[in-house]
């Protein structure tokens, strides 16, 4: 999959072997974006979604060494109005000691390619409104933000109130 020279990570699936680096990644990710409050990830319950008969999530890792270094963890959604599926990025991290040389950039190649490889009619994620310097990467990348839409989320106590109430 990787055709860098050895200085560059190697970008791979994950494997079961994975999941604890994963999640201290996530972690890390959690850190970054202040919300290690809400952060209960651990290797067990990931495994359960990325291993499972029925995957719920797939993960890409980037691997430097013998240490990773970066993951996109990502999933299959559909479009009515397409009427095909849709791949949508959950969360994309690169250590900061790795950002700039372009890593990122290869998770998102693979990604699309994934999609596009799958016919998939879309590739969509979502970027916190603070993060500028991860919009204009996406932007010079060619992806359109899409200011008409807002996130609707129902979790924890909410979500559980809600379903009650059915």
């Amino acid at each position: 999959m990787n055709t860098l020279p050895d200085a560059f990570p190697m970008i791979r699936a994950a494997e079961p072997r994975d999941l604890p680096a994963v999640v201290g990644l996530i972690h890390e990710l959690a850190e970054f974006e202040s919300l290690t409050h809400l952060f209960e990830a651990t290797p067990e319950a990931l495994g359960r979604h990325l291993f499972a008969e029925r995957p719920q999530a797939e993960c890409l890792v980037a691997q430097q060494g013998e240490a990773l270094v970066g993951f996109a963890l990502f999933f299959t959604t559909f479009s009515t109005f397409k009427c095909k599926p849709s791949l949508y990025l959950e969360d994309l991290y690169v250590q900061p000691s790795q950002r700039g040389n372009g890593l990122g950039k290869r998770l998102l190649k693979q990604l699309g390619a994934l999609a596009v490889a799958r016919d998939y009619g879309r590739f969509e994620w979502c970027v916190l409104d603070w993060n500028t310097s991860a919009i204009a990467f996406y932007e010079k990348m060619g992806a359109s933000l899409l200011p008409d839409w807002r996130l609707c989320r129902l979790s924890g106590d909410a979500l559980r109130a809600f379903a009650e109430a059915a």
